[in-house]
């Protein structure tokens, strides 16, 4: 039972959930997360080890980038998406994390970030 209850304190924080949303849609780097939330790296980071200990996602390195993706096979978790994304098919929020999902690449938001702690620095 006490992962079934872990389970649902990762899907009860709002970005959490909606990071969970995103990787529905396709898997992403830390980067896009963080540019769709518009959370700090870190914050994003901190979630991702969350769903990441819970068994909700799964990471690969591709290079420079870690990819979050689903986990695959807890048919109970599977069903807990499909109801949670049919529900929130509408909602304005989920459409533009939508919207912004299909618009970044990594490529674009290293390249700001990077234009961003540049800016910080001179």
């Amino acid at each position: 039972m006490k992962k079934y209850i872990d389970m649902f304190k990762a899907l009860g924080d709002r970005n959490r959930l909606r990071i969970l949303l995103m990787l529905r849609v396709r898997p992403l780097c830390v980067c896009e997360i963080s540019e769709v939330l518009n959370i700090a790296l870190s914050t994003v980071s901190s979630h991702l080890k969350i769903l990441r200990n819970t068994g909700l996602i799964e990471d690969n390195k591709d290079g420079r980038w870690v990819i979050y993706r689903l986990a695959g096979g807890n048919e109970f978790f599977d069903e807990i998406m499909g109801a949670a994304a049919a529900h929130f098919e509408k909602d304005t929020q989920v459409i533009r994390d939508r919207r912004i999902i299909q618009k970044i690449s990594r490529e674009v938001c290293a390249s700001k970030l990077n234009e961003k702690t540049n800016g910080d620095l001179g």
